[in-house]
């Protein structure tokens, strides 16, 4: 996808606000990251503009991740698996998710803040035996993995999950719009095109709000 490219420029940009000099300890997690990956629904593209991550020690990150959605099988419903994530590294597990995107169908840019229940917190440390259904091979797996679906209307949807586990819901969440548009005014409301393929099927099929 031609928009990949833009998306490094996102990717890099990782800091932290936190008291006195330098970055706190590392965080004590049974693995080296966890991730954050983005989905939505088949043509209703999406361009996420930032994620940022206030952690259970309170710590803020911003700019962790962004860019593009991966889509799902089918326009309607969600899916129940998850996209392919960024490793957040260095950052504790979540208290607090920040997302910022542009739902490119309407076009339309929303924003929301998510609590992220002390459940997810524990069940993202639980080690868990699993056949895993790709190799048939037994590991140790954990659910260190988040997405967040996104689609037209501000729909939010989270999921937890792992390599070779499934994919847990955490909620569904309702954000709201972005008042001062795209990159917060300074594109001066002006929208990433839609994907051809993308505008042609909402050109003659529009955009099934309700059906997330």
């Amino acid at each position: 996808m031609r928009r990949m490219v833009c998306t490094v420029v996102l990717l890099v940009s990782l800091s932290a606000c936190v008291n006195g000099s330098g970055f706190p300890p590392a965080p004590r997690l049974p693995y080296p990251a966890w991730y954050v990956g983005f989905a939505a629904p088949k043509h209703m593209e999406v361009w996420v503009e930032t994620v940022d991550v206030l952690d259970k020690r309170g710590l803020a990150f911003f700019r962790v991740h962004g860019g593009v959605a991966s889509y799902t099988g089918k326009v309607k419903g969600w899916h129940q698996g998850a996209s392919e994530g960024k490793p957040i590294n260095n950052v504790d597990l979540p208290d607090k998710l920040l997302l910022r995107w542009q739902s490119l169908a309407e076009p339309q840019t929303y924003k929301i803040k998510i609590q992220i229940p002390q459940w997810v917190r524990e069940e993202m440390v639980r080690p868990e035996r699993v056949l895993c259904p790709w190799n048939q091979q037994w590991k140790t797996d954990y659910r260190e993995m988040i997405t967040l679906g996104m689609a037209p209307g501000g729909i939010v949807k989270v999921w937890i999950g792992g390599s070779c586990l499934g994919f847990t819901e955490v909620g569904r969440y309702q954000a709201e719009v972005e008042p001062l548009g795209p990159y917060r005014g300074a594109s001066k409301g002006k929208y990433i095109p839609l994907e051809p393929e993308n505008k042609a099927y909402v050109d003659q099929h529009g955009i099934p709000y309700g059906s997330w």
